[in-house]
């Protein structure tokens, strides 16, 4: 039966694809261009194909084949340093809306996960849902407490949606490493692998609302963010319920200039959220699109962002920090050499990598951007220029570094869309120079000394015989040693020995031969 289905999918898949004239793209790949007249055969060949770019036939396609390989399109779309551009900005205007299902199939999935009535958790509950995508839909609720909430619940079957389509997406990955030479480039099969990943964390809403808290405390006394609170006791693995909130969508421009807001700080202060959740939390919100931030309406001169949505976060390591900090400060000093240093110094390059080609690479992508204005400049663009050299250089880029990318270009088109002419790096770069400094000094290792502290009492009491181990071993170890160089001089010396008899005896030998040579001829 799961072959038929496949089939069946896959029927429709290639009728979708000839619809919007993908089947051009695939026959031309040099395995298949011996065939590449199949497409003159295409009625779609001479419509759709001549009316729109290769990039809007992609994104039109993957609207068409449904929800998940919508969500699948956004994820992908990401993946900047794999993707052309063109497909790249096509894919990112996908826009992950379907049809809601019955209210009163949610209703039914609450209380069953809840074991209890509608009635017994909420004083009211709106079967009409607020907003639904592709994994989950949201409806407006009412505690039996009076707080005004929002209920998140997972559409019924979506695991088995999920899995299918992932399993047929991992198919067409592997036959495309197979057979298409370029595919080796794209890496079709781990684009799919952390699609899948992204997706099946997305499906446990328990994780999400733990996100949710993490960044609400991050941000507790900040004026800047503010993250609605999550009533944990009504939660569950299919379930989300947090607080509802009211702002004006960010991306309405012309109702936030209407309500009187500062746009000039509104828009600095989108970059200083984004680069404190980098720096000093190591943890931000990575799906940071502007469907799921809002803007309090308390106070336009002293604006406070609000977010939605945190199915998909990204964390960084210190060595992740220290990366983005010094590249974008080299970058912005145009000094190339330290960038490629640092390549090299953090181990994202072959220690053998020759350093002055790579800096020749850098430079030649980086330049054409540092022509613009300052204000004009991408730190986004920047991180995706070098994602892109490094590509070339064999290097793998971590997953969440490109989470962060993605999440920074969004982030600069929101804030130059509130205030064109910011700049940003006069924004964000005294942040990250402030971070540098806090990294190295002798404040810096009091800190990790103090951090490390409660670790190392700990470790204590076993130091003595931790240390009377490791002096017992050394002197097992020296004693073997000895041993060793005895039994080595021993056989030294037995060697000379043999040697000084075989000298003997051999000229001896020589000796006799030439005394029996002189006696015969004096004979």
């Amino acid at each position: 039966m799961k072959i038929i289905n496949r089939l069946f999918r896959l029927i429709r898949i290639n009728f979708i694809l000839a619809r919007y004239n993908i089947d051009e793209i695939v026959l031309g790949t040099h395995w298949f261009y011996p065939l590449r007249f199949i497409v003159y055969f295409n009625p779609y060949y001479w419509t759709v194909g001549k009316k729109m770019s290769r990039g809007e036939r992609i994104r039109r396609a993957l609207e068409d084949l449904g929800p998940i390989f919508v969500k699948a399109g956004q994820i992908i779309s990401t993946r900047r340093d794999l993707l052309p551009d063109d497909v790249a900005v096509e894919l990112s205007k996908l826009q992950d809306r379907v049809p809601p299902f019955s209210g009163k199939i949610a209703q039914s999935i609450i209380e069953e996960s809840l074991n209890s009535p509608i009635e017994n958790t909420f004083a009211a509950f709106d079967t009409q849902a607020l907003a639904s995508a592709s994994i989950a839909q949201v409806h407006a609720a009412t505690l039996l407490s009076g707080e005004s909430v929002v209920v998140k619940v997972l559409r019924p079957n979506i695991r088995t949606i999920i899995n299918r389509d992932i399993d047929l997406l991992m198919t067409l990955a592997k036959i495309a490493e197979r057979y298409w030479m370029h595919a080796r480039h794209f890496k079709p099969k781990q684009i799919i692998s952390e699609v899948a990943q992204t997706l099946y964390d997305e499906l446990d809403l328990m994780r999400e609302g733990a996100n949710a808290s993490q960044l609400r405390r991050n941000f507790a006394d900040s004026k800047m963010l503010y993250v609605p609170l999550i009533y944990w006791q009504y939660c569950r693995a299919n379930i989300l319920v947090m607080e509802r909130i009211h702002g004006i969508p960010v991306h309405d421009i012309e109702r936030l200039k209407r309500a009187g807001f500062n746009m000039q700080l509104l828009a600095k202060r989108g970059i200083e959220i984004f680069f404190t959740q980098i720096f000093r939390d190591s943890f931000f919100h990575a799906d940071l699109h502007p469907g799921n931030i809002f803007v309090s309406e308390k106070n336009p001169e002293d604006p406070t962002y609000i977010v939605v949505d945190f199915g998909i976060v990204g964390s960084l390591n210190n060595e992740d920090q220290r990366y983005i900090a010094e590249n974008m400060i080299a970058f912005f000093k145009r000094d190339y050499q330290r960038v490629a240093e640092l390549h090299i110094a953090c181990g994202w390059l072959p220690p053998d990598t020759r350093i002055d080609q790579f800096e020749g690479a850098i430079r030649a992508v980086s330049e054409p951007i540092f022509e613009q204005p300052l204000r004009d400049v991408s730190f986004g663009q920047l991180l995706l220029r070098l994602f892109q050299v490094a590509r070339r250089f064999h290097i793998n880029i971590q997953p969440q570094l490109v989470l962060l990318q993605k999440t920074l270009l969004s982030i600069e088109g929101l804030s130059r869309s509130l205030a064109p002419d910011l700049d940003l790096w006069g924004t964000a770069g005294p942040q990250i120079e402030k971070w540098l400094k806090k990294q190295v000094g002798v404040k810096a290792f009091l800190r990790r000394v103090r951090d490390n502290l409660p670790l190392w009492s700990q470790q204590l009491p076993q130091m003595p015989s931790l240390v009377f181990e490791v002096l017992q071993e050394t002197k097992i170890r020296q004693e073997k040693l000895r041993f060793a160089e005895t039994v080595n001089v021993s056989h030294v010396k037995q060697r000379e020995r043999l040697l000084k008899i075989n000298y003997f005896i051999s000229g001896a030998l020589i000796s006799a031969v030439i005394a029996g040579a002189i006696a015969y001829f004096v004979m």
